[in-house]
């Protein structure tokens, strides 16, 4: 199955859980393509003694994961040096649902 996951949060609970069922999906041999939005753009800036969503951002990438982020939230935020992330657009999420067998949202 194909899942594409939006991530709209820098909770760090919220997000650490999103790339955990991100990789549990890889894993099961599942496609993912993941898009950061709004605040989903920090996720890999986010700094928490129990929820590591850095690690898991950056397992989902070495196991092949795609991960785009919205351009125009990037920018807002003065990120662009700092992201690990390919800036995308709208019209890259818009693929990513039309691709995907589900959509999930955190």
């Amino acid at each position: 199955m194909k899942y594409g996951i939006i991530i709209e949060t820098k909770e760090p609970e919220k997000s650490w859980n999103a790339f955990r069922f991100a990789n549990a999906s890889l894993l099961h041999g599942h496609e993912v393509k993941v898009f950061l939005m709004g605040e989903g753009v920090e996720c890999e800036g986010i700094d928490h003694e129990k929820y590591n969503t850095a690690r898991e951002l950056n397992n989902f990438i070495e196991n092949d994961g795609v991960i785009l982020a919205c351009g125009t939230c990037i920018q807002s935020r003065k990120l662009e040096e700092q992201t690990v992330c390919p800036i995308s657009t709208m019209k890259d999420c818009i693929e990513m649902v039309e691709w995907a067998d589900k959509v999930i949202t955190f």
